[in-house]
């Protein structure tokens, strides 16, 4: 699925003959319009797309494709058009693309981005990469707002309940979902978003994209843990020894090792095994033991755990007078975890009089792939064409039967005004005051972010 010619829908490819003859170039944006999910996006993902889609010339064999099953699938195909790409500009496509800086945190209904060919005779190639750049933008930026919303949740209840929320909140929502979604490429830009908020994660493919695309050292971190298969394979009569095992295998000064502990039946397991058995092993250990809750309500189930661990192994009150488990255990709550849940355990948790500190979280496909594009209401729309006289006429849509969906007429930009990011006509400002700054022109990358910089402006 490497073919930039065939990477659009079937219909884009006849658009070539349906723009005005007057038309030379093509202006359109991409916003997340407003939506009841989120009042606000966290911008990421242009330029994973731009490093490995645009950068990436087109060939003859390419066309010569994209030729072939255009003919077979009952659509016409631009040939001299897309020839014309190929033998005058080395392959890379005419376009110039502006954006916000990746990482900025901006309002629905403002450009993220903004897009016009640069070849005079290729109008129709602004909207062709339509489908490829909205579904490279936006589901990571779609992750990131969810994952950031979720930062938000928990953020508010260690800063009611914890002495160290800042030190807190980064390990606080672990990243599960690898196996939840549709493919490896979901898996790291999804898993890359999320590293933007938080810095737990198991998604392998996330730290690679988030190394790759943006320069990333190490963004994300994970601990030795246990899943059902490594616990049941000891068998029922043996749990205890499957339990131990781990203490032993996973030692040391500050280690935190996490065990299931569901497989046949919790509240046994902590009663009668961390807290009866295994009890001095796990005071007795230099790191830290998290217990995990995996079945049940995702809110009693997790609380019940945490109230008998502390009646088991105690704690401490801490300034805000909210109860710290003993530093050798912990919780972790990974099934049934999402933006509504994670909300009811964190006010659930402080309401049982124990700070956040005590609990982590854990998403799967809840985090990577419980999205679509229609969470933040996404689009692209055209909203300028330049004649041969180098005259730009406004172009927009306003469809009566859902004003929601009304476009924006004439080039864009976005400002600063009263401290918040607004869209306004071009013309109609100062350019040296647009936030859509030019970061890719006729295959060259003009901007190249850095993932502490998109970390950064994250924190807006």
């Amino acid at each position: 699925m490497t073919n930039l010619v065939l990477a659009t829908d079937s219909y884009k490819q006849s658009h070539f003959l349906q723009y005005p003859p007057e038309a030379r170039a093509i202006s359109a944006y991409g916003e997340a319009r407003p939506n009841p999910f989120s009042e606000e996006v966290l911008f990421l993902g242009l330029q994973p797309f731009l490093i490995d889609y645009l950068a990436q010339p087109i060939t003859q064999d390419n066309i010569e494709e994209a030729a072939e099953i255009c003919a077979a699938h009952g659509v016409p195909f631009n040939r001299n058009g897309w020839q014309a790409v190929l033998d005058d500009h080395g392959g890379h496509l005419p376009l110039e693309i502006s954006a916000l800086a990746e990482g900025t945190i901006a309002p629905t209904g403002v450009p993220l981005f903004q897009v016009v060919n640069t070849d005079d005779r290729m109008p129709w190639l602004t909207t062709f990469i339509e489908t490829a750049l909205l579904r490279a933008v936006w589901y990571p930026t779609t992750v990131a707002t969810l994952s950031r919303k979720c930062a938000r949740i928990i953020g508010a209840g260690l800063a009611k309940s914890s002495d160290d929320p800042d030190g807190q909140l980064p390990f606080k929502l672990h990243d599960f979902g690898a196996r939840g979604v549709s493919s490896g490429e979901s898996a790291a830009l999804g898993g890359m978003a999320h590293l933007v908020n938080f810095a737990g994660t198991d998604t392998l493919e996330g730290i690679m994209a988030a190394r790759r695309y943006y320069g990333a050292d190490m963004p994300g971190f994970s601990i030795p843990a246990a899943e059902h298969s490594t616990m049941t394979s000891w068998g029922r009569e043996r749990e205890e020894a499957a339990y131990a095992n781990m203490l032993d295998a996973f030692e040391g000064e500050g280690a935190l090792v996490a065990v299931v502990s569901d497989s046949y039946d919790l509240d046994n397991a902590v009663d009668n095994i961390w807290g009866g058995s295994l009890r001095d092993k796990v005071l007795a250990r230099k790191g830290t033991l998290v217990v995990r809750p995996d079945s049940g309500d995702p809110v009693e189930t997790p609380a019940r755990t945490l109230a008998k661990l502390w009646d088991i192994f105690g704690g401490t009150t801490n300034a805000k007078g909210y109860r710290v488990l003993n530093d050798r255990v912990r919780v972790i709550q990974g099934d049934g975890m999402n933006v509504a849940s994670i909300a009811r355990l964190v006010d659930r948790v402080i309401a049982d009089g124990f700070a956040v500190d005590n609990i982590a979280f854990g998403m799967g496909g809840g985090l990577l792939q419980s999205v679509t594009r229609d969470t933040l209401r996404f689009a692209m729309k055209a909203n300028a064409m330049r004649d041969g006289e180098g005259v730009w006429h406004d172009v927009s849509k306003d469809p009566a039967t859902d004003p929601g969906k009304a476009s924006k007429a004439g080039r864009q930009a976005v400002v600063v005004e009263d401290g918040k990011m607004v869209a306004h006509r071009a013309d109609a400002v100062d350019p040296s005051a647009d936030l859509l700054r030019p970061v890719w022109r006729n295959g060259e990358l003009l901007v190249r972010h850095t993932f502490d910089q998109v970390r950064e402006r994250a924190k807006a």
